[in-house]
């Protein structure tokens, strides 16, 4: 059997377009997530997979609930802070949620949860989030990744 191209592998994966997503959780604490989707309609369940090797993980399982912010376009340099280190929160402003978990400003659309469950998924752990509340935010488009760079959604498609 051959090795397996993990090259390969992510430049084939890059070219699936997807949400910028900032998962957060009281403390505060927060981090850039790859992997986020809907689960289930009813219950309400959303899903998001976070690194085995994250130190901010435990930290958010820890509390039992995080708030998925979708970034909005124009809203790059969010990502790139909740991506890197040292204080994420550094000039970006956020407000508690209803839950307890920042909702940060001025993002496309946000959904508040409480962890429900985790699955073990290789090098990641799939969470399992009960939707507890959601909104969106203002009219705005979204911020999107592909092909290993930040668009703004609405001009996507002239780039792609």
């Amino acid at each position: 059997m051959s090795e397996f191209d993990t090259a390969a592998f992510r430049t084939t994966l890059s070219r699936f377009t997807t949400g910028v997503v900032v998962v957060t959780a009281p403390g505060p604490v927060g981090m850039v997530v790859s992997s986020f989707t809907s689960v289930s309609l009813d219950p309400p369940l959303v899903l998001f997979c976070a690194g085995n090797d994250s130190t901010t993980w435990p930290r958010i399982r820890e509390s039992g609930r995080f708030c998925a912010n979708v970034l909005a376009a124009g809203q790059e340099a969010v990502a790139r802070r909740f991506a890197g280190p040292g204080d994420r929160y550094e000039g970006v402003g956020y407000r508690p949620g209803k839950h307890g978990s920042p909702v940060l400003d001025g993002v496309h659309a946000y959904v508040d949860c409480e962890i429900a469950d985790e699955y073990p998924g290789g090098d990641h752990t799939i969470v399992v989030g009960r939707v507890l509340g959601l909104d969106t935010g203002d009219a705005t488009g979204p911020l999107v990744f592909h092909h290993s760079r930040f668009h703004d959604g609405a001009v996507l498609n002239s780039v792609c």
